[in-house]
């Protein structure tokens, strides 16, 4: 018992004796800054500040080296002296242009978001879809005249519309469970790109506040609290495009604003037959932080869009003279889309150890596609065309507790962060029927009404020693589906569910200011349709994801920085649901073996370069070796870019994105050929006013934007071919842009 009041003793004691280091950080308007990383250089601990800019950084000793760093504000350092210890101070941060040396390589888990947002905010994306992009390794395509959904690829996986990706902007979530077209469908297409402030992703399942979809890892959007100006733009270009936008700041005061954004799209796209296409977006957001313990975020936001489409063509079809490129078998195809939704977010800091934060959020969806894929395979007088339809409303809201414990030993910290919540999906009406020019019903093939709960909790717990950081994680996901058949003259209900526990290890070594060596592990799992749980009574309808990565981010100067990464995801057999077939198709065991590679590299105040190469080895564990092949699976992708600012008056950006051939086919007998797209921009501001270019496919390169290997039969076949079935890229395509702030 003398003992262990010894140890008591020392412990306290050490906690009573340890200093500390307090305070806010402000911008030169004494407005408080959140996010601020304050970092002691001499050992390696952090913390943030919070949403009324303030800090404690505990255990400091005279002569530690403390910087405070932010996107978009120089760099302050701070050397402790006696007086500074246990001392209560005010940080200044000035403006200053965006540079990589703005952040600094902390002992977190997903540092290299805070590198890939230089790219964010030195070349501006130009649609919501291509913030996407930005995410090293991730390619996407668009198939279905500019409404759908794009079709995602990452990390060896064809993630189609959102199978194996979580995607959320402010804590909404974007990804839709048992949708009419495929499961994970994550439409981004309402999110309007300017208002976009940073992004925050991860790669594998190795997050415990991620749940479903995050297999292949997960993206954050995070849009802008508040704009510093109003802002008017107007572009034009080839193909009856239209694209105009507004920001405007609609209330500004001490502690609270509030703006509106809108956007409106017009194109008929590069095809013969016009698209069409319109898409309107309009976004309200109020921002609300009292400086002392509490912010509070309100969106409101509605989407509606509306395209017909050329669908996807078949090589032999232009071979043989019938269309060209950009012709049509079937060019009564297309679709219409809305979204409206409602977003509360608020964060209350109870003490400089602990916040708690919550959402809230509903929406309201529906969706309608007519597509064709096969031609007159299935039916060769009507065509095979089929119409895919839904709305759905979608309630959820989570809460989460972080507390931070700074321990007696110097260079020891701990914190915790644990979470409740929920998401209840209300689908209605949800049917695939064979139809023929949009028109006319010819037989519908399923039709019912879709619930699906997810109740889920997890803990998620870092602790720092030295250089190393330990984050263990356990998550806990309840799955309940039910669905009812509508078609059925009987009343025909279903009802399964299931229960996902996910634990997760990472462990970081910071083996100096400069080198950060990693190790990632976790299970995660991907839920399927609803339709195909009830079908198969509840049995293999989780399928789990096994992973682990290795890697390192390197930064040999303040300017430049590495990051390598080998890793390997293993998935356990599962049951898909074709929505475009009403069918259930299981598919087996598979594994992926891959290694990352990227450079940022800020060459110059005006100079920015950032690359990334990323490869994967992909194959079904249990077929044959020759035809083991994961279809459409990228083996090999890479993507640059090179941008510069404050030239004169001019800034711009020039960016590339390959994609390697790849199979299209189990035994690799069909090839989805691979491609170099190459993008441009360049503006020229004069006080105000900015006047620039934008340039799609500068070399004007013939590419396939999205490609598959189908079996289909054209009017005047006998018989059905199996090839490459796809949808071109746009060819050169200028836009002319101008905008003011004021």
């Amino acid at each position: 018992m003398k003992n262990f009041h010894t140890v008591l003793f020392c412990l306290f004691g050490s906690i009573l004796y340890a200093h500390d280091l307090s305070g806010t950080v402000i911008s030169p308007d004494q407005t408080a800054i959140e996010g601020v990383s304050v970092y002691n250089n001499t050992t390696g601990s952090y913390t943030y500040s919070n949403v009324s800019g303030y800090f404690e950084l505990d255990d400091i000793s005279v002569g530690d080296i403390i910087n405070f760093y932010g996107l978009g504000y120089t760099k302050h350092q701070l050397i402790i002296t006696e007086k500074q210890l246990d001392a209560t101070i005010e940080v200044v941060l000035e403006e200053a242009a965006v540079s990589l040396d703005q952040v600094v390589l902390l002992s977190k888990l997903n540092i290299l978001s805070n590198f890939v947002n230089v790219d964010v905010k030195t070349n501006p994306v130009k649609s919501s879809q291509e913030i996407l992009r930005k995410v090293p390794g991730l390619i996407i395509g668009q198939h279905a005249g500019g409404g759908k959904a794009e079709q995602i690829f990452l990390r060896g996986f064809d993630i189609d519309h959102g199978t194996d990706i979580t995607i959320n902007v402010d804590g909404l979530p974007v990804n839709m469970v048992s949708h009419a077209h495929g499961q994970g469908y994550a439409d981004m297409h309402f999110i309007i790109p300017e208002t976009i402030d940073n992004i925050d992703f991860g790669m594998g399942p190795y997050y415990a506040q991620k749940g479903n979809f995050n297999t292949a890892g997960y993206i954050d959007l995070k849009t802008k609290e508040k704009i510093d100006e109003n802002l008017i733009s107007v572009e034009a270009g080839q193909f009856n495009s239209i694209r105009t936008l507004g920001m405007i700041k609609i209330s500004e005061g001490q502690l609270s604003n509030a703006y509106v954004a809108s956007e409106m799209v017009l194109t008929d796209g590069a095809f013969e037959s016009p698209q069409n296409f319109n898409r309107f977006n309009i976004m309200g957001r109020y921002h609300f932080n009292n400086r002392e313990d509490q912010e509070l975020s309100l969106t409101l936001s509605h989407f509606q869009s509306k395209w017909d489409a050329s669908g996807q063509i078949p090589n032999r079809a232009i071979d043989q003279g019938l269309i060209s490129r950009f012709g049509a078998i079937d060019d009564t195809e297309g679709g219409q889309t809305s979204r409206s939704n409602f977003l509360v977010n608020h964060t209350k800091q109870l003490d400089e150890h602990s916040k708690i934060k919550s959402k809230v959020f509903i929406s309201k969806y529906d969706f309608e596609l007519f597509s064709n894929f096969t031609f007159f395979l299935e039916d060769p007088i009507n065509g095979d065309q089929i119409h895919q339809k839904e709305n759905r409303t979608i309630i959820g809201a989570e809460s989460s507790y972080e507390h931070s414990i700074h321990l007696g030993n110097h260079d020891s910290q701990l914190k915790y962060n644990t979470g409740i919540g929920f998401r209840y999906d209300d689908i209605n009406d949800v049917q695939l029927s064979r139809t023929k020019n949009r028109q006319t019903l010819l037989e519908r093939l399923a039709y019912g009404n879709t619930d699906e709960l997810n109740l889920f909790a997890y803990f998620d717990l870092n602790y720092k020693i030295k250089k190393w950081t330990i984050n263990p994680g356990l998550r806990l996901d309840y799955l309940k589906f039910d669905y009812i058949n509508l078609i059925t003259e009987t009343y025909d209900s279903q009802s399964e569910a299931k229960v996902f526990v996910g634990p997760k290890l990472n462990i970081i070594y910071a083996a100096s200011p400069k080198l950060q060596m990693f190790a990632k592990s976790g299970i995660g799992f991907h839920s399927n349709d609803t339709r195909v749980v009830t079908a198969n009574n509840g049995k293999e309808i989780l399928p789990l994801a096994f992973g682990v990565d290795v890697g390192a981010i390197f930064r040999p100067t303040d300017r430049l920085v590495f990051n390598a990464t080998l890793w390997t995801l293993y998935l356990e057999q599962e049951f898909v649901y074709v929505g475009d077939a009403a069918i259930v198709e299981p598919s087996g065991k598979t594994k992926r073996l891959g290694a990352d590679f990227g450079i940022r590299y800020q060459l110059a105040d005006w100079l920015y370069l950032n690359g990334d190469i990323n490869y994967t080895h992909a194959r079904s564990t249990e077929e044959p070796k020759g035809e083991d092949y994961i279809p459409l699976s990228p083996e090999l992708t890479s993507s640059a870019g090179l941008s510069f600012r404050n030239v004169g008056d001019f800034s711009g950006s020039i960016n590339y994105r390959f994609v390697k051939d790849r199979p299209a086919n189990e035994d690799n007998s069909i090839i989805a050929e691979g491609y170099v797209v190459t993008d441009m921009n360049l503006n020229y501001t004069i006080k105000n006013w900015t006047i620039g270019i934008i340039i799609e496919n500068l070399f004007n390169t013939e590419w396939n934007e999205t490609q598959f290997a189908t079996e289909s039969r054209l009017f005047n076949e006998v018989d059905p071919v199996e090839e490459i079935h796809f949808t071109p890229g746009n060819p050169f395509y200028l836009r002319g842009k101008i905008s003011v702030r004021f």
